[in-house]
């Protein structure tokens, strides 16, 4: 997966001289919580909300409302953004992206193409979107969870087990650290079967290789955040 087939296109930006007081406005207004500082296209660095709550008065301050927006509205975006930010090119992996977001604890990510000029922006939540897509589970699949042995092939004896039983794969997903030593935890997504054809598949399955889990994820009534 590429982050440019993920990542956010129409992003808003400000320059570097842009008042403190209207970038606050610009991100409460359109709900961002980042805001790209470009120079003639170029990035050249960024501000959160973070960085605004940082360099707001305090509200113990004794400055009256007037002084407070006042020294808002003189403090430049310059004054307090991340001059030259972690970037990624439009055409590196996802993936990728997603280490260096948990590596430096930090949830979005400006994109640019190869001459440093802004073309997007990513969040972890476009990050997720790409992850909840590629495993398939919105396609009400059907996830077999195996245990198998770390050596080439194992993986290809299931998929051929699914290929002679007419199950269409979804998606494959491969982990170790959570596996027994010398294993690999892979689990399959495959598209839905009739009743029958199901349980001949996962008694075959059961048969021949370590099932860890088989199912399907509820997701008609998934937790709600409290508003």
């Amino acid at each position: 997966m590429l982050i440019q087939d993920w990542m956010a296109k129409d992003v808003m930006t400000v320059d570097e001289n842009t008042s403190l007081m209207r970038a606050t406005r610009i991100m409460k207004e359109n709900s961002i919580r980042r805001l790209p500082v470009v120079s003639h296209g170029k990035l050249i660095g960024i501000i959160t909300d973070r960085d605004v709550k940082d360099a707001s008065p305090s509200k113990t301050t004794s400055l009256d409302i007037h002084e407070l927006y006042y020294l808002l509205s003189e403090m430049k975006v310059k004054d307090v953004m991340t001059a030259d930010p972690l970037t990624l090119v439009g055409s590196e992996t996802l993936e990728k992206a997603a280490v260096v977001m948990l590596q430096s604890k930090i949830s979005g990510l400006p994109v640019v193409d190869p001459s440093g000029h802004l073309i997007g922006l990513l969040s972890e939540t476009d990050v997720l979107r790409g992850f909840i897509h590629s495993t398939g589970i919105k396609n009400g699949a059907l996830q077999y969870v195996f245990d198998l042995p770390d050596e080439a092939g194992s993986v290809t004896r299931v998929t051929q087990v699914l290929k002679e039983n007419s199950a269409r794969i979804i998606s494959i997903l491969t982990s170790f650290d959570d596996a027994p030593p010398d294993m690999k935890r892979v689990a399959v997504r495959i598209a839905s079967l009739d009743t029958d054809e199901e349980e001949i598949l996962t008694s075959s399955l059961k048969k021949q290789f370590t099932v860890v889990y088989y199912g399907r994820d509820e997701l008609t009534s998934l937790p709600q955040k409290k508003k």
